[in-house]
């Protein structure tokens, strides 16, 4: 991340990216031109390059921003003294929250994942990592509430997360995050230990 000489992330680096980040969630990473970027951020070609030196590098930079931001999350709850079932279903309010705001247009890294199908393509590398992240955080919460296997629990949580975040922008959000929560809930029951 560039930084000025106070160690402040540069002003035209940020809203270039934030920038991006609207209109990539909005209209799709393929769809949105390096020239409406720079148009929209007010800055030049030069300085779009001079902080990313391609859109790849842009994409993965907004990725990475959606990445952190679910991160942040994930840490407050898990770092809030409550129980592990406790943390797991703040983390599944937040998901749902999400599911729910306005402007809500599905997960951006299944999204990304859908334009930029090469696994081997920075974007979707970019993806990987964030699901592996999000599979491993859960399932981890998962095995210290006492349940047994914690892995296939684990990938069920994300399965809902993933159909909730699906049907979230093509049907009514409240129920998909009613039926989403229930689902988590019924993943916590199985756990003996889950009820705190």
């Amino acid at each position: 991340m560039e930084r000025n000489t106070r160690g402040q992330v540069s002003e035209a680096r940020s809203r270039l990216l934030g920038t991006a980040t609207r209109l990539f969630y909005l209209e799709g990473l393929h769809s949105v031109g390096i020239d409406r970027i720079v148009a929209e951020a007010k800055v030049t070609r030069a300085t779009l390059y001079r902080h990313f030196p391609s859109k790849d590098e842009l994409v993965v930079a907004y990725l990475r921003g959606a990445d952190q931001a679910i991160r942040d999350r994930a840490e407050k709850a898990v770092g809030s003294g409550r129980p592990p079932a406790d943390a797991l279903r703040a983390i599944a309010r937040s998901i749902a929250e999400d599911i729910e705001s306005p402007g809500f247009r599905g997960c951006a890294f299944l999204n990304a994942a859908a334009e930029y199908p090469d696994p081997e393509h920075p974007v979707h590398k970019a993806v990987l990592a964030h699901r592996e992240w999000f599979l491993r955080t859960v399932t981890d919460l998962l095995a210290r509430t006492g349940r047994s296997p914690a892995e296939p629990a684990g990938r069920h949580f994300v399965m809902l997360r993933d159909g909730a975040m699906a049907a979230g922008c093509l049907s009514d959000p409240a129920a998909v995050c009613e039926t989403f929560l229930r689902g988590i809930e019924g993943i916590l029951r199985h756990s003996p230990a889950a009820t705190g």
